[in-house]
């Protein structure tokens, strides 16, 4: 008898979605206020990590690249999440300023998938947002040179420990290479997992001021 390959048992992690459908008629007329009854649904789940989202930027030649971000609001603006300004991702959406965004809740069987173009927000309001920022995560921000080569972990701690030196006693101020960005939506798409692959998907997509509604294929 053969025995099995990790590729079988790959194979084999299969299961059907049975625990909700969405409709045309079930949503909201902005994808915002739809999105904002999926997360406060999706905090109620209690999951690990409800904010965490899968930002892809790509190169000015479409090189992609893709992370686990964290998402951090969302208003009729679009979404926001903060990084440092010469991290890859950083660097990607300088020379290429659009990106996509997925979010993940397994428990509720959902996907909602985000396009559009990026922005930086203004200074003051990513000051408000690093100031609430726990401390450690302030001296973090300047200690680390984002994406860029370290020797060993033991020079990153070293770094951090001479910028705690150097803030000692004070309070940590914004770096100039810090801050946020917020992705306004073109396109929104709403993933619902239903049995037999048959999905439903329901699309926001933004014509002038209007967001049009459609529902796509699986």
């Amino acid at each position: 008898m053969s025995k099995e390959t990790e590729q079988d048992k790959v194979a084999k992690l299969r299961r059907d979605y049975t625990r909700q459908m969405l409709t045309e008629s079930a949503v909201e007329d902005s994808p915002i206020s739809q999105f904002n009854i999926w997360f406060k649904q999706a905090l109620s789940a209690e999951m690990l990590d409800p904010n965490a989202m899968t930002l892809s930027t790509a190169t000015k030649e479409g090189v992609p690249s893709s992370r686990i971000v964290l998402f951090k609001g969302v208003d009729e603006d679009g979404f926001r999440f903060y990084s440092n300004y010469a991290s890859r991702k950083g660097r990607e959406l300088e020379e290429n300023p659009k990106a996509a965004l997925c979010f993940y809740w397994p428990p509720l069987e959902r996907q909602v998938r985000v396009e559009g173009d990026v922005e930086k927000m203004n200074r003051e309001a990513s000051a408000d947002y690093f100031r609430q920022r726990p401390r450690l995560s302030q001296l973090g921000a300047w200690a680390s040179q984002q994406s860029s080569r370290v020797a060993s972990r033991e020079e990153l701690e070293n770094m951090f420990q001479k910028t705690s030196e150097r803030f000692e006693n004070k309070p940590v101020p914004l770096p100039d290479f810090w801050g946020g960005f917020v992705l306004k939506p073109v396109h929104v798409e709403f993933w619902q997992g239903r049995k037999g692959r048959l999905h439903d998907r329901i699309c926001y997509e933004k014509k002038g001021d209007e967001w049009n509604i459609f529902r796509l294929a699986p």
